[in-house]
């Protein structure tokens, strides 16, 4: 595992690449001269929405995550249909499953008060505050590179065709990570992103009734009641990812090795070369913790807009006119 130098130099070097296809990079201080009053914004609206609701630092994490998968870390997540796209709120992935858009809403109220006018992109807005999450919820701080614009469209079969389903094998996940540009570990240190937040039992019911050997015993049948067999019954009732669901730690990876993977997608990672990563993360909590912040700079920078590209939305919900 790498020192801690070496950490910073990774990280240093991700932030240089984080460039868009026009040659502009993302940089950390993007704000700084424009709006310094931007991020503690943004910081404090995320502090107060988790504090009031932990789960709530999961699906800003996650609504980062289902952004920056479909067409790259542009905000297009955020817009509501209109008469000339259907945009990717009700997409598979993401209907009745992705929240936190109130919060983003009074995020960007906030930030444009603070900055007096509108000068932070929606996708920024994102990005920052899911970095601002995992800190909430005890997890690692990183350097967010900024200065992504936002997209004026979105699309629901994007959002179909380009986020992982939890009933992925392991050779269709890492596909998946490379056609986004992103490796194996990268794969792996993500996932570990369950260490936070809930699953709905829609989603891991074919784990429980089809392949419960998999699944801890103990944990196959409290899940069971809370996931009935009969698709359509108690589809929204939620169970939590890992043990302690509310608190940024090594449980998710811990509780893979004990057979407590809820997500047939979790358990997945096991099935191959990934395995040892799991291993490392499980035992050596700061390499994940280091590992992650490294991986989310990285999956943070996928193709944004900048420059010229895109505009900085007014509503976070549609496009300026």
């Amino acid at each position: 595992m790498a020192s801690h130098g070496c950490f910073f130099v990774a990280m240093m070097a991700i932030a240089m690449l984080a460039t868009a296809s026009n040659g502009q990079p993302l940089v950390p201080h993007f704000y700084d001269k424009v709006c310094p009053a931007a991020l503690p914004a943004i910081k404090k609206v995320v502090e107060e929405a988790v504090a009031a609701e932990p789960r709530m630092g999961a699906s800003l994490l996650r609504l980062h995550f289902h952004d920056c998968f479909v067409n790259g870390c542009d905000g297009s997540i955020l817009l509501d249909d209109t008469p000339f796209f259907t945009g990717e709120k009700n997409a598979a992935p993401n209907a009745n499953s992705v929240r936190g858009f109130e919060v983003i809403d009074r995020i960007k109220v906030a930030v444009d008060a603070a900055c007096k006018g509108n000068v932070v992109s929606c996708a920024d807005v994102v990005a920052v505050a899911a970095r601002d999450s995992v800190v909430a919820l005890g997890g690692p701080s990183y350097e967010v590179p900024l200065g992504r614009r936002d997209a004026r469209t979105a699309s629901q079969a994007a959002a179909n065709n380009s986020i992982p389903a939890p009933t992925f094998d392991l050779g269709r996940l890492v596909s998946n990570f490379a056609e986004h540009g992103l490796t194996a570990q990268d794969l792996v240190v993500l996932s570990g992103a369950h260490t936070l937040g809930f699953s709905r039992c829609t989603n891991f019911r074919d784990r429980l009734y089809n392949e419960s050997a998999t699944l801890d015993a103990s944990l196959a049948a409290q899940l069971r009641g809370r996931c009935p067999r009969a698709d359509g019954d108690g589809d929204d009732n939620l169970a939590p990812l890992d043990p302690t669901p509310a608190r940024f730690d090594g449980g998710y990876y811990a509780s893979l090795l004990r057979s407590g993977g809820v997500l047939h997608s979790d358990h997945q990672l096991l099935a191959g070369p990934t395995d040892g990563l799991v291993r490392l993360y499980g035992a050596d909590h700061e390499a994940f913790r280091r590992d992650f912040a490294v991986a989310m700079v990285r999956m943070g920078s996928l193709s944004p807009l900048t420059g010229s590209s895109g505009e900085i939305r007014a509503n976070c919900r549609k496009v300026n006119y």
